[in-house]
């Protein structure tokens, strides 16, 4: 049933509303910190796909919580899951209060809310129809719900499965335990409350999914563990985490962690509201990965084995989108743990003989395009991060060499990855060619859809350049010729004639008719040919050449912001609903699109990245329930918001240089884990002075617009002289353009 759009309407500002107000308060009383700036609402209404959630959790801990709803419009809780086992995607269990008389109508009974509060380490509701007040707060593997019911009648705990194997049952009068089986990963629960369950009934007693239990009492404290390997464990992980019944200090203690996690970078300046977007951009950037080791011990869903072990296993990393920015952010903020990351990578390909692709909980999940652990280790390493690099190298050589390059697909080579191998592309069908041939389709899902052969090759194209950076440190240097050989395979899908990247098909002919506006997965990935005519970010130099120079590249980037879609949105989008926070054909609300308003400060035009992004940020980035434009991806979009409102943004993976942009604060401070800090002062900034006039690193003029990762790491200040209009000279000579060719050497600017 549709719904009432002026009611939605009303419901938008009324949230709006209600949070400014209550953040308006908070700023008269007390002096803020960054943690008071985070609103977990922001984004919470998708423009075309998904909404971020009101996610309460400790920074990278397996246990991660939210009021399951429509989006942060809906008046309505259908349930709690007890944890997000992957990010919007897999969810375990399913908990919710209910107040009323039994009656057939509790199992699909929800919390209407007369008014909530949402942070990241606490939330509370009220429940509009009798007062139930619910409270929540988290430890890394355990949960605490505090529930007032108001009085001490008709008072229930509705405790389930979400549809998957799996039972839920009493063990005690105080004790409920549960195993739910999700894609092929058991996870446990193991909870208390501090009083007695009067009575219990099953809504199936032959399987046992869903119960409630009576409570004759008006208060309610219920506190549970998560594990992935046994219920004793979950019940190990609650004794270690909350032994006690005190749910403040909980509380305080999940405060105390994520004030000093957000307290890493300090701004100065600025409006509450870009204050409001950029500590909740940083906030959303803890979602992922997760540490999923249970004290000593963890599960493994890649060779299905419990193993012992007093470091870290890092799980749910979708790294098509997290390679770009959100890696690359934590390689500053805590390059030990993004080691750790790297390092449970190395042990997945380890157990399972691949070296994953999103490493799920669950075990590996070969989405999207490209073998993009090699583009995060590559970075990392030209970083100065050390891990087992022959190991990771033999590993992604492996997938490259020997595995499918097909989307949505594991295992070996099909026919058409030996076709590639040989000629250089992946070809791409005529529409009456589709069908199940040469493995060419991906799953039932996209039958008949293609193959996305054009943005394949040029996403491989990335990573195996990422793969022959590491050839010579892994110790395999006879391997580097024939990786960069293959990162410049992308030219094989650039069409010059037609100025744009163009699918081919089998006999090496360019396919036509093709319309470089199309959308959907025939060629490209969740975008088109606009997009992806700027994915080489390893070899700017020589795409630049293949689109007649400099100049011509600089004024076709000018189009892509200026080229209308030829069709009415709502076609467009039907298509593809990726393709989100349109300017032209520029996509802001899809990660393939990050890098490219940087890419001016490779043709001599710094002033123009400078105009866009502040633009881009400020327009699709606003701090309310619509602040995000796209799939949020958990820190794969937040993370482009926290470096580009800090004023940089990496551009190549595996060369350690930031391209500098347009920060939205006059002052931006990272702590680094040395002790040091790295500063950017931009003088006079504001909203109409955008634009660098001159710049300075540690008192020296600075006439290139970038820096390198290890000036970042020696600390210092960057110091951007701002004004209302462009200085076209500052940074516009070609010989200070960032570094970005098949034969750039990283070392050179470690």
């Amino acid at each position: 049933m549709m719904r009432n759009y002026k009611n939605l309407a009303a419901t938008a500002l009324l949230l709006i509303a209600t949070s400014v107000s209550s953040f308006a308060q908070q700023k008269k009383s007390t002096a803020l910190t960054p943690l008071d700036y985070v609103d977990p609402n922001i984004g919470g209404s998708g423009i075309v796909l998904q909404p971020t959630r009101p996610l309460v959790h400790l920074p990278n801990s397996i246990l991660r919580v939210f009021p399951m709803k429509q989006d942060q419009l809906d008046d309505q809780i259908s349930f709690f899951p007890l944890t997000v086992v992957s990010h919007r995607t897999e969810y375990a269990f399913s908990f919710l209060p209910i107040k009323g008389k039994q009656d057939d109508g509790f199992w699909g009974k929800k919390f209407t809310i007369a008014s909530e509060k949402t942070t990241p380490y606490y939330y509370q509701a009220e429940d509009e129809d009798n007062g139930m007040v619910v409270e929540f707060t988290a430890s890394t593997k355990s949960g605490f719900f505090n529930i007032d019911f108001k009085d001490k009648s008709n008072n229930y705990l509705r405790i389930g499965l979400n549809g998957n194997a799996g039972n839920v049952q009493q063990q005690s009068k105080r004790v409920i335990t549960g195993f739910e089986e999700i894609t092929g990963l058991k996870t446990y629960f193991y909870a208390e409350a501090d009083q007695d369950i009067s009575s219990l009934k099953y809504q199936n007693d032959a399987d046992k999914k869903r119960m409630l239990a009576s409570f004759d009492n008006q208060q309610v404290k219920f506190k549970y563990a998560i594990s992935y390997i046994s219920i004793d464990q979950a019940k190990a992980n609650l004794g270690i985490e909350i032994p006690a019944w005190d749910f403040n200090a909980v509380k305080e203690k999940a405060k105390s962690i994520w004030n000093k996690k957000l307290s890493q970078i300090e701004v100065k300046g600025g409006t509450t509201a870009q204050k409001r977007t950029f500590y909740t951009s940083l906030y959303r950037t803890y979602e992922r990965m997760v540490d999923i080791n249970e004290y000593g011990q963890y599960y493994s869903a890649y060779d299905h084995q419990v193993h012992k072990s007093d470091q870290p296993f890092f799980v749910d990393n979708w790294i098509w989108d997290m390679y770009i920015a959100d890696e690359p952010l934590h390689t500053i903020l805590d390059p030990k743990q993004e080691v750790q990351k790297i390092n449970s990578y190395i042990t997945m390909y380890k157990q399972s003989g691949w070296m994953p692709t999103f490493a799920l909980a669950t075990g590996d999940w070969p989405a999207m395009t490209g073998n993009h652990a090699a583009s995060w280790m590559a970075d990392a390493w030209a970083k100065g991060l050390r891990f087992d690099v022959k190991t990771a190298y033999e590993g992604l050589k492996k997938n490259s060499l020997e595995g499918t390059l097909l989307p949505w697909r594991n295992g070996p080579a099909t026919a058409i990855d030996s076709f590639y191998n040989t000629h250089g592309y992946l070809y791409s069908t005529h529409p009456e060619e589709r069908g199940s041939k040469d493995g060419v389709d991906m799953d039932k899902w996209w039958e008949g859809r293609g193959n996305e052969g054009v943005s394949i090759t040029l996403e491989w194209s990335i990573c195996d350049w990422a793969i022959a950076q590491l050839a010579t440190p892994a110790g395999y240097a006879k391997d580097k010729p024939l990786f960069l050989k293959r990162a410049g395979w992308y030219a094989n899908v650039y069409n010059q004639k037609e100025g744009f990247v163009w699918p081919k098909d089998k006999e090496g002919n360019w396919i036509y008719p093709y319309n470089t506006k199309l959308l959907g997965r025939e060629y490209v990935t969740e975008n088109n040919s606009y997009t992806y005519n700027w994915t080489p970010k390893h070899d700017l130099t020589g795409l630049f050449e293949k689109m007649g120079g400099r100049q011509k590249a600089e004024a076709k980037l000018d189009q892509l912001f200026r080229e209308d879609l030829s069709l009415p949105k709502f076609l467009f989008w039907l298509n593809q609903p990726d393709a989100s926070g349109l300017v032209g054909q520029f996509v802001m609300g899809n990660e393939p699109s990050y890098h490219i308003p940087y890419l001016y400060n490779y043709m001599g035009a710094p002033w123009k990245t400078q105009k866009r992004i502040r633009m881009l940020i400020d327009t699709w980035y606003p701090d309310n329930v619509f602040g995000i434009p796209g799939d949020e991806d958990g820190g794969g979009t937040t993370a482009f918001v926290v470096l580009s409102m800090m004023g940089f943004f990496p551009v190549t993976p595996g060369v350690p240089v930031y391209n500098i942009g347009s920060p939205s604060f006059n002052e931006a401070t990272i702590k680094l884990s040395s002790g040091k800090s790295f500063t950017i002062n931009a003088v006079n900034n504001s909203k109409t002075n955008v634009y660098i006039q001159k710049a300075t690193l540690n008192g020296k003029p600075l006439d290139k617009p970038w820096f390198t990762h290890s000036e970042l790491l020696k600390g210092g200040v960057l110091t951007l002289q701002m004004g209302p209009r462009p200085n076209k000279t500052w940074g516009s000579k070609i010989y200070n353009a960032p570094p970005s060719a098949i034969n750039v050497d990283p070392e050179k600017y470690e």
